[in-house]
């Protein structure tokens, strides 16, 4: 049996847009009803929901039969985190709170096997389909894609190194703890912080990495694109939820029946 192929590490290489969906209401259902929305990619996250390793799994499994990719944001740049994840099948991972060069070194190394990384070695897992595909430990690598998370300043200030790290394959920029680490918590378009993203953008693109980020504005989401993002996640499964209930409620709240 073949490594299945990472079609979102790819189509980043490529320089192809990628188009996202933040799902974090932690449900399989929930995440085989998004799957077939037609999205490029649903990111599945573990660090700000309740959202536990085997959930995540029954998630994967959702998501198998549908042309989507799932990204899995793991709670933090642990080890034995990331391997149980990369075990369970998942192929592409955003690690958050990567500050400078050797904490995104750290993060490729936690995705290799040795002697190029830290990766536990296990045999008949989801990801080898059961000690079926050919080779895996030799060539797991091949199609793991790895997205780092930069969300400080002292993270923008080692942009350059981070992205040279071999083995990081993108930069997201998690802009609502970006916004935080400079003073503006609570605040995700300050006027004083909204440039820092753009530059952080640009600079990842002239470094050859894909940007990326998240942001339900419509607006901020299309300039991104414009200035080279290239993962953008447009919308959250539950702000979309919140707000869109809301909305039907009221409109048969507050207008009368005729």
């Amino acid at each position: 049996m073949e490594l299945p192929v990472n079609i979102f590490k790819r189509a980043l290489k490529a320089g192809n847009r990628q188009i996202g969906l933040w799902c974090s209401l932690s449900n399989h259902y929930a995440i085989e009803v998004v799957a077939g929305a037609g999205f490029d990619w649903l990111l599945l996250d573990t660090e700000h929901s309740p959202n536990e390793l085997d959930m995540v799994l029954s998630q994967l499994q959702a998501t198998a039969a549908y042309p989507t990719h799932p990204v899995v944001r793991v709670p933090w740049n642990d080890m034995v985190t990331i391997k149980r994840f990369l075990d369970i099948g998942a192929q592409t991972l955003l690690i958050p709170y990567v500050q400078n060069e050797e904490e995104a070194r750290n993060a490729v190394a936690h995705t290799r096997y040795p002697v190029q990384g830290l990766r536990g070695m296990a045999g008949t897992t989801r990801a080898t389909r059961f000690g079926r595909v050919k080779d895996y430990a030799k060539r797991a690598h091949e199609e793991l894609c790895v997205l780092v998370q930069i969300e400080t300043q002292t993270g923008l200030d080692h942009l350059e190194k981070i992205a040279a790290v071999e083995g990081v394959d993108g930069v997201f920029i998690g802009p609502a703890d970006l916004h935080a680490s400079l003073g503006y918590a609570g605040e995700t378009a300050n006027p004083k912080v909204m440039p820092l993203i753009d530059d952080a953008i640009r600079r990842i693109r002239k470094a050859g990495k894909a940007p990326g980020i998240l942001t339900g504005v419509e607006a901020d989401a299309k300039r991104w694109l414009e200035l080279g993002g290239q993962f953008v996640a447009v919308g959250a499964d539950v702000g979309i939820l919140a707000r869109e209930t809301e909305k039907l409620a009221a409109r048969f709240k507050t207008t009368p029946l005729e």
